[in-house]
């Protein structure tokens, strides 16, 4: 049997999790988010990121989240500015261009955007024959690792308040990035930077949840309706209150990115050791080493791992993603193979 590196959502939940859902379980609550759970977590997570006055959602999954925030904000005509490895433009089956809004993708070598990028797409698109573009979408962490550090996000959240764009950020691994070695982000100052952002639990150790938090007034009214529309008020949406409850009770969501990212930077270390390189400078929970595509082929017959990103006619780059559950004699038993069979190819 495999070991898998291929995601952070493999394994089920961390035990909190499942015991806070387990000793609830057979108590009556009002249902679609109205429960006691989830408006004691909402409570919780406005204390926790400094905005008593931030309207808190509760969706089941990232892909929902960013649909249902874009759709539900932009009018039929405008668009939405991304890099082009953003998840909204690759892994999200044309989610929101569905919709009918297109997406502005921005080439990017460490996935973010930076405020040159977002003006040169205003300045392509300037009058009413073409879509106007009207929200800046980023994630952190970013779809290849890379996380915003304070004086980026607040050149961007600076260029989208002077040029008038809403800025929305994807959070599904937003655990990772706060915590990541080098970033130097509060999640009050990165919730005070942005008009609409979500916490990721999905790919941090719930068993599923996001939790969309609007800071914007001019965003709020009517977003319930647009969670209705697209499936996300759920009957039970005390199974996601219960997990965010359990999350920010205490400090439980960074002690479990921190061990993710904790697992990667040993994988990271033990890499580099071995004098393989990486495609992208990565400190969180996502990284990118590029090996002989021999050794590729060798380490998967004993670990699961994406291939993500062809380098030559010999090399590749894999992508290793470490979780709240890793194993830390996984990642030595990974070193260790990695070690031997390079040595034999």
């Amino acid at each position: 049997m495999t070991y898998s590196f291929k995601n952070d959502y493999s394994e089920g939940a961390h035990p909190n999790i499942l015991k806070a859902l387990l000793e609830t379980n057979m108590n009556q609550e009002d249902g679609y988010g109205d429960d006691s759970h989830c408006l004691r977590a909402a409570e919780i997570i406005r204390k926790r990121i400094g905005k008593p006055h931030a309207d808190i959602h509760f969706v089941p999954g990232g892909t929902q989240a960013n649909l249902i925030v874009i759709s539900s904000i932009l009018r039929p005509y405008e668009s939405v500015i991304s890099a082009e490895s953003g998840h909204i433009n690759t892994h999200e089956t044309g989610a929101v261009e569905s919709t009918g809004h297109k997406i502005n993708a921005l080439p990017s070598v460490d996935g973010k955007l930076t405020p040159q990028g977002i003006r040169s797409v205003l300045k392509e698109h300037y009058f009413e024959h073409m879509v106007k573009p009207s929200m800046v979408y980023i994630s952190n962490s970013t779809e290849v690792g890379t996380f915003y550090t304070a004086n980026e996000l607040k050149a961007i959240s600076d260029c989208c308040k002077e040029e008038g764009l809403y800025l929305f950020a994807d959070g599904a691994r937003l655990g990772s990035a706060l915590c990541a070695d080098g970033n130097d982000l509060s999640i009050e100052e990165f919730a005070s930077l942005v008009d609409v952002f979500y916490i990721g639990g999905t790919k941090n150790g719930a068993l599923i949840g996001e939790a969309i938090v609007i800071n914007n007034e001019s965003l709020k009214p009517c977003f319930r309706y647009a969670m209705k529309q697209r499936g996300a008020l759920l009957a039970k949406g005390r199974i996601l209150g219960v997990q965010f409850e359990e999350f920010f009770k205490g400090d439980l969501y960074f002690d479990l990115a921190r061990h993710a990212n904790k697992m990667a930077a040993k994988l990271t270390d033990g890499i580099k050791n071995l004098d393989y390189g990486f495609m992208a400078d990565s400190t969180t929970n996502q990284i990118f080493p590029i090996l002989p595509n021999t050794l590729i082929k060798k380490m998967m017959e004993s670990y699961g791992f994406y291939e993500w990103e062809r380098v030559d006619e010999g090399n590749t780059a894999i992508r290793l993603v470490t979780s709240w559950a890793t194993k830390e004699e996984a990642v030595e038993s990974f070193l260790e193979d990695l070690k031997c069979f390079g040595l034999e190819v």
